[in-house]
């Protein structure tokens, strides 16, 4: 059974930092892209970072230049380094990867970590 477990979420003060980090364990064959997306209280969810599994990213105009998304091929992990946080970016943050078996791809989400930045 494939999972993906975050961790690293909390609450800060605006202008701090936080690193969120998800893990894809069992049984798969290759990660495609993953990426980071949110969901603030009355409000879609929004892609916040994505990186392909060759290291290319794209982010959301509101956090670029503050926000970072990597990703250790080695570990099946994905990380997301925020500085600079603001108010605004608090909101549920969801791990999403699309992850290929010998026959089947399908995309995953994991479970949601809050983060909570006050003012």
């Amino acid at each position: 059974q494939v999972q993906l477990v975050e961790s690293g979420g909390g609450l800060v003060q605006a202008g701090g930092s936080l690193r969120l980090s998800c893990a894809a364990s069992g049984s798969f064959f290759s990660i495609n892209a993953m990426g980071w997306y949110r969901q603030a209280p009355g409000k879609q969810r929004e892609l916040v970072a994505a990186i392909t599994s060759g290291g290319s990213t794209n982010y959301a105009d509101s956090v670029k230049g503050r926000f970072t998304i990597s990703r250790d091929n080695a570990k099946n992990t994905v990380y997301l380094q925020m500085n600079s946080l603001k108010p605004e970016d608090t909101a549920v943050y969801y791990c999403n990867a699309d992850l290929e078996g010998g026959s089947w791809a399908y995309d995953y989400w994991g479970q949601g970590t809050q983060v909570t930045v006050s003012s």
